[in-house]
Parts: C-alpha cells; sequence; structure tokens
C-alpha cells in the first residue's frame, strides 16, 4: 500500500506555474513517480482525492487527470477549498495505490 499525499504543482527546479492545467499535470507527474517507486502503476492506483480552489478549475483538472490515469478511473473525491499554504498553488492531488499479491 502506498499514499502519496500532498503532491502540489511545482517543478523540479521549485517553480509554481500560473497555469492550472500545468499544475495538475506535475501533481500527477509527481504522485506517479511515488507510486512507480514503489513498483506499481496506475493500473495499481485504487483512490484519488483532489483539491482545487476555484469552480473554474474543475474541468481543466478532470481533463488531465483522464490524460495521466486513463478510461477507467479509481474511486475519486474532488474539493473545492478555499486555498492551501501558499497562493500560487491552485491543485493538489493525493493517491492511494495498492498492489495485489498473487
Amino acid at each position: 500500500l502506498v499514499f502519496a499525499s500532498g503532491q502540489l504543482g511545482i517543478d523540479p527546479e521549485g517553480e509554481v506555474p500560473a497555469d492550472v492545467r500545468e499544475q495538475a499535470a506535475l501533481c500527477f507527474e509527481n504522485a506517479l513517480q511515488i507510486v512507480k517507486e514503489a513498483g506499481m502503476g496506475r493500473d495499481d492506483i485504487v483512490r484519488i482525492n483532489a483539491y482545487v480552489t476555484s469552480p473554474n478549475y474543475l474541468k481543466p483538472y478532470m481533463q488531465v487527470r483522464d490524460e495521466y490515469i486513463g478510461e477507467r478511473p479509481p474511486a475519486s473525491t474532488l474539493m473545492i477549498v478555499t486555498g492551501f499554504a501558499s497562493p500560487s498553488f491552485k491543485v493538489e492531488v493525493e493517491l492511494v495505490a495498492a498492489k495485489v499479491k498473487g
């Protein structure tokens, strides 16, 4: 069982893009890297919790999620929140992945 919690849209240089799609993509890239390091992949994701700071970000977030997760998304919760620790953050993603032994 792997928890990739609190993944924000920060690039490797520590920069936060202004665009919500770019931030969402970085959230998923960062979270999926954690899953990969645990020997799992996107098919092993069983739960997504995501947070956006505006109703206007719902559609772009969902488009990016579908690009990274595929046609069969796992159980998900998507919430609109008033903000994060820094006002530059617009999206946060948490993933839970589980590998079935067998």
